[in-house]
Parts: structure tokens; sequence; C-alpha cells
């Protein structure tokens, strides 16, 4: 039985590496550019649903995660062209970029951030703590 077993959690475990590599490669593919600001590397987008796809998949590597939405009726909606500033707690500029799609993904050292998102000269303000190893994911919405 515990031979069974074995074999059981060792299929398992294979399989779980198996669609681990799949998932990080199909997206490739359909992810934007990434760029860098400083020592800040970042990609933006998610237009289109290989593309937003792609990027939701790789978020979690990333230490921040932004997404950009408009509270609309009958649903929200995506929104795109949004201004990002990010700064440290000293005050220094980390990132200054226009998100190309819903998603920002940005690769910040561990610390503490205060977000900015300005759309058409609605801006909204986040603070974040991104510990060493952490994902965080910030959701930026406007009314319509």
């Amino acid at each position: 039985m515990k031979s069974k077993t074995s074999l059981i959690a060792l299929a398992v475990t294979v399989s779980g590496f198996t669609l681990t590599a799949n998932a990080l490669a199909a997206p490739a593919g359909f992810l934007p550019a990434t760029h860098s600001q400083g020592e800040v590397a970042y990609l933006s987008g998610g237009i289109g649903v290989n593309e937003a796809n792609a990027i939701k998949q790789v978020a979690k590597a990333y230490p921040l995660e932004l997404e950009f939405v408009l509270k609309a009726k009958p649903k929200e909606q995506y929104l795109a062209d949004v201004k990002v500033r990010i700064k440290d707690a000293h005050g220094r500029t980390m990132l200054d970029a226009t998100a190309g799609g819903p998603f920002l993904l940005a690769n910040l050292p561990a610390g503490n951030y205060t977000v900015s998102a300005d759309r058409d000269g609605k801006v909204e303000r986040q603070r974040i703590d991104i510990g060493a190893g952490e994902h965080r994911r910030l959701v930026f919405e406007w009314a319509s």
C-alpha cells in the first residue's frame, strides 16, 4: 500500500511540475514588452483577452500588481492610459509611467510605497507595504 501511495504522490508531483511549466511558457508570446526605469522593471498592458490572461498568469512573479477599472453600468470596464507614479517611503520616485492597458506589474524591492494613479486629472492614491518575496495587488477604481 505504501508503494502505491508513493507512486500516486510522484505522479501528482510530476503533473504539478508539468502544469506549472506549461502555465509559465504559454503566455510568453502574448506578454507586452518589459521596460525599466531606474532599478524598477515593469510591464503594462492587457488589451485583448490573450494579453490580459498572459499578464494574469505571470502577475504573482512581480511584487506589485496594479489594475485600473471604471465603475460603470451595466458592468465595470478596464481602463488604459492611466498615469502611474510610485514613490518610496523617502519620497523618491521609483516609477513614473503611463499604463498601456488595465494592468501594470512592477518589480519593486521590498519597502513602503505610495502609488498614485491619474485618470484624466482624477488622482487616486494608495499606500502599500511590500515585504521580501511578497506579491501585492492594488485595484484603482473610478466612477463613471
